[in-house]
């Protein structure tokens, strides 16, 4: 599995949104602006997909923009993973094995139960180990102080 760089703008965008005063949103000019090189249009489907996913809120209007829709703290990798790039399985059981190896009957059909069974149970540690990572970690790892700092992106 190969995860996609829409990944790391998301983080990029919900790191400046934990930032943000929470009554000022941040517009999509400043969004375009700080993550300069990547269109526009691709910049709102990434937002949509923060919005849907309950991470972010859309407010509507001139002085709209985007918030934070839940404290940082609430927010963990496994979310913003799962929200860009959907459920994560590793293994895309397309039943090769059985057919590879029909003529061995019930080991063939073994042999894939238990290859899915260990790339489950990898999904499966992946997932708790990004659960148990949260947005404000991340950010007090990067800044080295374990209280987010308050930034209007809009006036920078």
């Amino acid at each position: 599995m190969k995860l996609t760089k829409g990944l790391e703008q998301a983080i990029c965008i919900l790191a400046m949104l934990s930032t943000q005063d929470n009554h000022i949103p941040i517009t999509s000019r400043v969004l375009n602006s700080r993550l300069n090189g990547t269109s526009h249009s691709y910049i709102r489907k990434i937002i949509r997909k923060l919005v849907v996913s309950g991470l972010a809120t859309s407010i509507p209007g001139s002085s709209g923009g985007f918030r934070l829709a839940k404290q940082p703290e609430k927010i963990n990798l496994l979310e913003i993973v799962e929200a860009l790039e959907g459920e994560i399985v590793t293994y895309p059981n397309s039943g090769m094995i059985n057919q590879v190896f029909s003529d061995l009957g019930e080991t063939a059909s073994n042999g894939e139960k238990m290859l899915t069974m260990v790339f489950e149970e990898a999904d499966n540690q992946y997932t708790s180990f990004l659960k148990q990572q949260t947005l404000d970690q991340l950010i007090w790892s990067t800044i080295g102080r374990t209280e987010l700092p308050a930034i209007d992106w809009n006036e920078k």
